[in-house]
């Protein structure tokens, strides 16, 4: 009797705390119309003043929204061309999220919500009915970085788990500033690039690797933000590698190894990749540049263009040509050219967004391990 009286109990405790759990927002944003308008909503009855913010969109640009019934902001804009876009509400000075969209942007500080037009037909970047690979996340403490536990997210292509006998070439994948190991997927769609390209032929199966960037923690004084690349290349050569090598089925050699990034990341791929020619024969870099000292660091290297060019199979850089880093680019590639480095120089349409590294990766990708 004392058991039933307690099951009693607790079950109407239960209904209580449940009957007080506030009933889910029915807002709907953001709206994708017919003809690529998207149309973004948040309800702040109390606010006084929201502004909206699209990647699209020039830097340090808001489009006002409008205040409707309920205390419900909207704006519509577009069209669009179909992509996946970053953006985020100014509350009353206060950048937000999107609180009802579940597709959000991880970043190192901060985060954005996400909106994708689709094409039709699918994009490259679309999910297709076809075969999938795997992303796998890894947790592993760096020796490197002080006992730090940090992810390594995993890309595997489709049928590697039950072709036991086959090793696969690799691709180091970095991301950009104010980014997090999952950029590449969650935003940039690389698992999906890499399984449309597989089906169509156009690459070879490969495992693409995509750690953290951010050695020295964001934000933090510039003296330090200075070590960032040298402390990832040690934690990329001691940790990031001895872990992929001992736990995937991957290929010896440094022409099954390529290197590439966007941003930040491709200043590390540039300096990682041209400062190992022993261990990577790929390199790609994204809407990013040498520094001024380039010339001076990579002195050997560019001082040997037969011995280079013989062991960098693929040097390819791209920046759009809206992009605030497109000149220090150009100039990156006329650097080269002065110096018969073989490389490509792909100038493109398009600012610093991944609606430009999602197109990078699929024209980059297919030169890879050929």
């Amino acid at each position: 009797m004392r058991a039933i009286r307690a099951l009693s109990t607790a079950f109407v405790l239960a209904s209580a705390v449940f009957s007080q759990t506030p009933a889910p927002d029915t807002l709907v944003s953001p709206e994708v119309h017919p003809d690529r308008r998207v149309t973004f909503r948040v309800r702040a009855p109390k606010a006084s003043d929201v502004s909206f913010f699209g990647d699209w969109m020039p830097v340090g640009t808001q489009r006002k929204m409008d205040k409707g019934a309920e205390g419900v902001w909207s704006v519509t804009l577009g069209p669009l061309p179909p992509s996946i876009y970053l953006y985020s509400f100014a509350i009353d000075g206060i950048t937000a999220a999107d609180p009802v969209n579940p597709r959000i942007k991880l970043r190192a500080r901060t985060s954005a919500s996400m909106v994708e037009v689709p094409s039709d037909p699918p994009a490259l970047w679309q999910a297709r009915d076809v075969p999938h690979g795997a992303v796998e996340i890894n947790w592993r403490k760096s020796k490197a970085l002080g006992g730090e536990t940090r992810w390594i997210w995993i890309y595997t292509p489709p049928g590697y788990e039950k072709d036991s006998g086959r090793r696969y070439p690799v691709l180091y994948l970095f991301h950009g500033s104010n980014d997090t190991a999952g950029g590449w997927t969650l935003a940039g769609q690389a698992n999906f690039i890499l399984d449309n390209l597989l089906d169509e032929k156009k690459s070879v199966p490969m495992i693409v690797v995509m750690p953290f960037g951010h050695a020295v923690p964001f934000g933090s004084a510039r003296e330090q933000q200075a070590k960032n690349t040298s402390l990832f290349e040690q934690y990329l050569l001691d940790d990031v590698m001895p872990l992929v090598e001992s736990k995937y089925r991957v290929a010896a050699g440094s022409r099954n190894r390529a290197i590439a990034g966007l941003s930040m990341g491709g200043g590390q791929s540039l300096a990682i990749g041209l400062g190992h020619l022993d261990l990577f024969s790929a390199v790609g870099v994204f809407s990013s540049a040498g520094g001024p000292d380039f010339e001076t660091r990579y002195a050997q290297v560019l001082g040997d263009a037969n011995g280079t060019n013989a062991k960098l199979k693929t040097f390819w850089i791209g920046c759009g040509k809206q992009d605030a880093v497109y000149e220090r680019s150009k100039k990156l590639s006329e650097t080269l050219n002065a110096h018969r480095i073989l490389h490509t120089f792909r100038s493109t349409e398009g600012a610093h967004t991944y609606t430009v590294w999602r197109q990078y990766l699929g024209e980059f990708a297919p030169l890879l391990f050929q």
